[in-house]
């Protein structure tokens, strides 16, 4: 089977080690399938994130467990050449988020998110690319070349009701809520600071700092300059096709299947930072699910080695102020918020990734300030998850389990804090309430 993605990290499991069951046809991708080992840690409900559609449903179906079992009859029938447009392949992939807990949270780290965009580049093959998915999974195209015409679509459909019940009718888009509004102007730092006491960094703005909420760029800017760091931008490469359309983690492209936009993608970032590699420039990224993208699911697209010296120079805002306060004596200087207590809200990805313990120590560094970290899964939203009509109930009821009634028993002026654009988006659609980044936290708090 030809694969769209680099599946070569599951070369030593092999049909006579410890994974058994590995389909006849698919080679290492059926073996990403096989490391299943049914301890059904997927079909619980206690303290975790896995499995946001298991807790819903509670049915097993909607279980990672499930999903396996799906992809091992599909790929045990080599007489089947269109096992990937199955529709009961569809049916036990629907509900699945890609929130990456099962990789974490799993014993056996069964990657579902990648395998996951490998079933879909698969079935696009067969079937063709979506409207949809090319109008959702083409964001950084979108915005990076047709700013205008976007924002004023989006702008129009949001204000007209009979619009956005045109768009659910022909392109499947929810009309039950309102898509998230570009900024009215795009990041765009005025300079690039002189040197600083402490080193050189290089920003990361994504695709949803740079068009959709630019201030929180300009917020870790000031953070990161009163911390004593020197601030250049990510660019493009001069070599680039586009150098004037931003850099992009490919992200939205992994979760709709299209491999190979991803790829071109990636291509660019890694373009781009070649002398910040060979230089071990610190690069740090503020969205956690495109940051953490690079970090872990860039070798998946076969760019070669740079990738794995790429993903040590990579560091979430608040992960690298955490390791410089840990091991370079940095020590900002911060005053008290006069905040009541705060409510934090971690993105799936923060959560499998191991981050939150970072957010925590670097929230406590404000004088006084307190918080307390709502125990939920997955906010529902996951990208584009929400914004799909067959999907908004689901959507709802994942932020229902315990995110929206946590927000919604917090008093009017408890600041709320989340790092993930689409938390964020799900968070104000849900209770009518605004959350914030880290980065507009320690802005408002340098003394």
């Amino acid at each position: 089977m030809k694969t769209f993605l680099d599946w070569s990290a599951y070369d030593t499991y092999g049909i006579g080690d410890a994974y058994s069951g590995i389909p006849a046809t698919g080679g290492n991708y059926a073996k990403a399938v096989a490391v299943c080992m049914h301890s059904r840690d997927c079909q619980k409900a206690g303290k975790g994130v896995m499995c946001p559609s298991y807790r819903i449903t509670g049915d097993p179906k909607h279980s990672t467990e499930a999903r396996v079992a799906a992809f091992k009859a599909a790929l045990n029938d080599p007489a089947n050449a269109r096992a990937f447009a199955d529709p009961r392949l569809a049916e036990a992939m629907d509900l699945c988020v890609s929130c990456k807990a099962c990789k974490k949270e799993c014993p056996s780290a069964v990657d579902m998110t990648l395998i996951k965009t490998e079933y879909l580049a698969q079935r696009h093959a067969l079937t063709g690319v979506p409207i949809r998915t090319r109008l959702f999974g083409g964001v950084p195209e979108w915005t990076g070349r047709h700013r205008a015409v976007l924002g004023l679509a989006i702008r129009l459909r949001n204000r007209f009701s009979a619009l956005a019940k045109f768009a659910e009718r022909r392109l499947g888009i929810t009309a039950r809520r309102p898509l998230p509004e570009l900024a009215a102007k795009p990041f765009a730092p005025a300079k690039e600071t002189s040197a600083g006491a402490r080193g050189e960094v290089i920003l990361f703005v994504d695709t949803f700092c740079h068009h959709f909420d630019p201030e929180i760029a300009e917020a870790a800017v000031a953070v990161l300059e009163r911390a004593g760091y020197s601030v250049r931008f990510a660019k493009p490469a001069p070599t680039d096709a586009e150098p004037n359309r931003p850099l992009c983690c490919g992200r939205t492209y992994l979760t709709t299947g299209m491999a190979d936009k991803a790829k071109g993608e990636a291509s660019r970032v890694l373009a781009a930072f070649r002398d910040a590699i060979a230089a071990k420039t610190p690069i740090i990224g503020l969205e956690p699910s495109c940051l953490l993208s690079l970090r872990d699911e860039l070798y998946s697209l076969g760019l070669g080695p740079e990738v794995g010296d790429l993903g040590k120079q990579l560091f979430l805002f608040e992960e690298f102020l955490a390791r410089e306060h840990q091991n370079n004596g940095l020590r900002l200087e911060l005053k008290p918020l006069d905040l009541p207590k705060a409510l934090l809200h971690g993105h799936c990805h923060q959560k499998a990734f191991g981050v939150m313990k970072a957010t925590r120590k670097v929230l406590s560094w404000i004088p006084g300030f307190s918080f307390e970290v709502i125990d939920s899964s997955c906010c529902g939203m996951a990208g584009s998850f929400g914004l799909e009509a067959e999907h908004y109930d689901a959507s709802m009821a994942m932020a229902e389990q315990s995110l929206l009634p946590a927000v919604r028993a917090a008093s009017e002026d408890t600041p709320l804090i989340a790092n993930g654009f689409s938390c964020r988006h799900q968070i104000e659609h849900g209770s009518g309430r605004k959350a914030r980044h880290i980065a507009l936290m320690l802005r408002d708090a340098l003394a």
